[in-house]
């Protein structure tokens, strides 16, 4: 017999729902095809699902035909790729997480009132692309504390951070206590621009970690919150996996274990949870219970194009 503890919560957060159903709607309300630049949120079983009802996923605007209605992911864009689809005059519906937004209006404003903006964030993610992108001047990208120490700017008394969304909270803590320490005028948003479903995601990963005896984390190898989740397993003592679903299981995790905690990303659908507790059953008999958690009731408001939708 083992036991699986689901963790509470887990999977969907509300900028992801949103980002999808705007693709949904999209497709209900103006047909298919709808072009989606980039994936609109970081899970293949998702960006596979809307493929098949008519959405096309493309690398650059240059490969949507002209007046195609064009959907921007929940990770944001460059101001240049708005700029882009409006030379172009294609009718774009932006699905960008309002937490994501939030902090591209932060950057702005600390680049306005002069200061040189560091962003901390993981080089190469379409969310760390689309801020940069947002902000006049220059932004200096670190990714660990002991990037502080290189950071060459021109004023440091003239400093302000912001931070990608989808990061491990205690390790941004460590390093904006760095970035004080270095530079002590530097301003920014202590950790709140982490948003409350990778907060909330991680605490309930912890108390996992304290009842069982493996963790498994459903989600994409390039969903940043994802990798987190399993990052944070690992750190505290327990064999860790990250899986994209039910048949990456495999039987020799489960040797010796009693108690599997399970949990999923922010871009994880729970079928794809429901999925991974019918793949154990496969290895033994399981008992499934619910760990107590943060019910979460965040709702953000859809595009006005789609609102009737």
């Amino acid at each position: 017999m083992i036991r699986v503890v689901l963790a509470q919560p887990r999977g969907f957060c509300a900028g992801v729902e949103r980002a999808i159903e705007i693709v949904e709607r999209a497709l209900k309300k103006y047909g298919p095809p709808i072009y989606v630049r980039h994936e609109i949120v970081h899970n293949r079983h998702v960006v596979e699902d809307l493929r098949t009802r008519g959405a096309i996923f493309v690398d650059e605007l240059d490969e949507v035909p002209p007046g195609a209605w064009t959907v921007f992911s929940a990770h944001g864009v460059a101001r240049k790729v708005q700029e882009a689809a409006k030379e172009r005059s294609l009718p774009v519906i932006d699905a960008t997480c309002p937490l994501v937004a939030k902090v591209h209006n932060e950057g702005r404003r600390y680049a306005a009132s002069g200061r040189e903006i560091v962003l901390i964030g993981h080089a190469g993610h379409p969310e760390v692309a689309g801020t940069i992108g947002q902000i006049d001047g220059k932004v200096n990208l670190i990714q660990t504390a002991e990037d502080v120490a290189t950071l060459d700017v021109a004023d440091p008394e003239n400093l302000a951070y912001i931070t990608q969304t989808t990061l491990s909270v205690d390790d941004t803590r460590g390093i904006i206590a760095a970035l004080k320490e270095r530079f002590p005028s530097i301003v920014g948003p202590d950790v709140r621009d982490i948003c409350y479903a990778t907060q909330n995601r991680q605490t309930a990963v912890r108390q996992l970690a304290e009842r069982v005896d493996l963790i498994l984390v459903v989600g994409s190898r390039n969903s940043s919150n994802s990798n987190r989740l399993r990052e944070i397993g690992a750190e505290l003592g327990k064999p860790s996996y990250l899986i994209d679903d039910a048949n990456a299981l495999q039987a020799e995790w489960l040797k010796g274990i009693a108690t599997v905690g399970l949990t999923a990303g922010a871009s994880a659908p729970e079928t794809l949870v429901q999925g991974v507790i019918e793949g154990l059953r496969r290895f033994d008999e399981i008992e499934v219970s619910l760990m107590d958690g943060v019910d979460e009731d965040v709702r953000f408001r859809f595009p006005a194009e789609l609102a009737d939708a």
